[in-house]
């Protein structure tokens, strides 16, 4: 039995140390991607069991030595909001958050919050993302501007150059971020959204990745050790048990 649980162990532990690749995979393949946030990986137990040390012989006056489990199990994402570093691109479109909030975007699938701020116009004159999802203001309405010939200021107030305002950037906040969920786009999506300017928006900036590339590396190779290493001793349990099976046969 206790081979079978080993292995039951390993192949847990295996399945664990592959998705916690996946994740800085994803975090290393985005490290360029202008406000993306770091996901790392967690795995819990369960059916931990208590160990004790007995005697020999006498089983009374057992003493417990401590808890032991033998599964892994996937426990959550934790996606990392801490600021990225701001870099000065000089595009009109271009926005970064400094401090707290989220752009709001009107997508396919609802409204969605982003950090990333690298904008266009759409064929109809409106601030989008790059996949046509056009940027909310702090009413929840898309914003038309009609022009790149435009200044803005730090709240994400837009002007033309002549100071008509065009519109205003949204500055969207949740009081719990771990809430929220990440969407196959990139995007966030979660309830609670409030418009509040409790950061700045800077002009002509774009808000940098916050996943440290040596630190993703390191990660990475941590984890690639522990799977080989658990695929290596699961080869030899199953040579193991494999020659267990074959004893019995000839029993």
């Amino acid at each position: 039995m206790g081979l079978f649980k080993g292995f039951y162990n390993l192949t847990s532990a295996m399945l664990s140390q592959g998705k916690r690749l996946d994740v800085i995979s994803n975090n290393m393949a985005n490290v360029s991607t202008a406000g993306y946030k770091t996901d790392t990986y967690t795995d819990t137990t369960f059916r931990e069991h208590m160990l004790s040390r007995v005697g020999n012989k006498d089983k009374s006056g057992a003493v417990q030595i401590g808890p032991a489990s033998y599964i892994l199990a996937p426990s959550k994402l934790y996606t990392d909001y801490s600021q990225g570093a701001l870099e000065q691109t000089g595009m009109p479109l271009d926005f970064a958050i400094e401090g707290d909030g989220f752009f709001a975007v009107n997508s396919a699938n609802g409204t969605v919050y982003t950090r990333a701020g690298s904008f266009a116009l759409d064929d109809e004159g409106y601030l989008c993302q790059p996949d046509g999802s056009r940027v909310l203001d702090p009413s929840g309405e898309e914003i038309y501007l009609g022009t790149d010939k435009i200044r803005a200021d730090d709240i994400g107030a837009i002007y033309t150059e002549d100071g008509q305002l065009l519109g205003q950037i949204g500055l969207y906040v949740f009081d719990d971020t771990t809430q929220l969920q990440r969407t196959p786009e990139g995007y966030f999506t979660g309830n609670g959204a409030q418009n509040r300017q409790s950061a700045s928006i800077h002009w002509k900036m774009q808000e940098r990745s916050n996943a440290d590339l040596v630190e993703q590396m390191t990660g990475m190779m941590t984890a690639q050790r522990a799977f080989q290493s658990a695929a290596e001793v699961s080869k030899m349990y199953d040579d193991l048990m494999g020659k267990a099976a074959t004893s019995l046969a000839n029993v």
